[in-house]
């Protein structure tokens, strides 16, 4: 009986001991899509850890030191949520993943110049792709949920203003386009487009002295849906 009461004795204070210990280690949190998720933005919990898109927040690991090396985050239905890598408590390379377990967007900076940022809708396809130099969008791509093309811009090596621009009607159709003729003078021509495919108006324009704004020059045409010339 003595043994027994023992054993029994020694079973408690393990068991208290252990609880005690359990208390002292940091719980690692995890989430449900609503709270990290932004209606337009997308998941961008994660977005102050990278520091080559201007992000000034430092990830920590249980020790109290920035955090090294890959780590992953989970919804509270156990699927991920994130996996990066960071190097001194700032992000690399991660992707984040709807609660369903989609991917949600995918990101990797080579170097401190240079990043590509992939994001994604619910049902798997493409949002946006946005190439990055020294901080700035350079290439933008997005896409309408049914995959189809929305918007592809491309900016000059400085990255004061689009060389080429183009946009699209939800069902595919183009909209608008923009590209630039003559470097020297900084000319474009422009088109803009009917729902049924018919050229609306075209023209070209000049890059204003200051590089803010787009001014229409020389001869404009503009039609009817029917395609008829209204006036020039």
């Amino acid at each position: 009986m003595k043994l027994v009461f023992a054993i029994y004795l020694l079973v408690l204070i393990h068991l208290s001991y252990g609880q005690r210990f359990a208390d002292q280690i940091p719980q690692i949190k995890r989430y449900k899509q609503a709270e990290v998720i932004d209606s337009s933005k997308g998941i961008i919990l994660f977005d102050r850890l990278i520091e080559v898109l201007g992000g000034d927040s430092v990830k920590y690991n249980k020790q109290g030191y920035n955090l090294q090396g890959w780590n992953e985050e989970y919804y509270q239905n156990g699927t991920i949520l994130h996996k990066g890598y960071y190097v001194d408590g700032k992000i690399k390379i991660f992707k984040n993943y709807y609660e369903n377990g989609q991917l949600e967007r995918s990101f990797i900076s080579p170097d401190p110049l240079h990043a590509i940022l992939n994001l994604y809708f619910e049902n798997g396809q493409p949002r946006q792709r946005i190439t990055y130099y020294d901080g700035k969008p350079q290439k933008v791509y997005e896409y309408y949920e049914s995959g189809l093309p929305k918007l592809a811009e491309e900016k000059e090596k400085n990255l004061k203003y689009a060389i080429s621009r183009k946009e699209w009607f939800m069902g595919g159709q183009l909209f608008k386009e923009l590209e630039m003729t003559d470097l020297k003078e900084k000319q474009f021509k422009a088109s803009e487009y009917y729902p049924n495919g018919q050229l609306k108006e075209q023209g070209q324009y000049r890059l204003s002295t200051d590089g803010l704004k787009l001014e229409k020059t020389g001869n404009w045409q503009y039609f009817d849906e029917k395609g008829k010339k209204i006036k020039s």
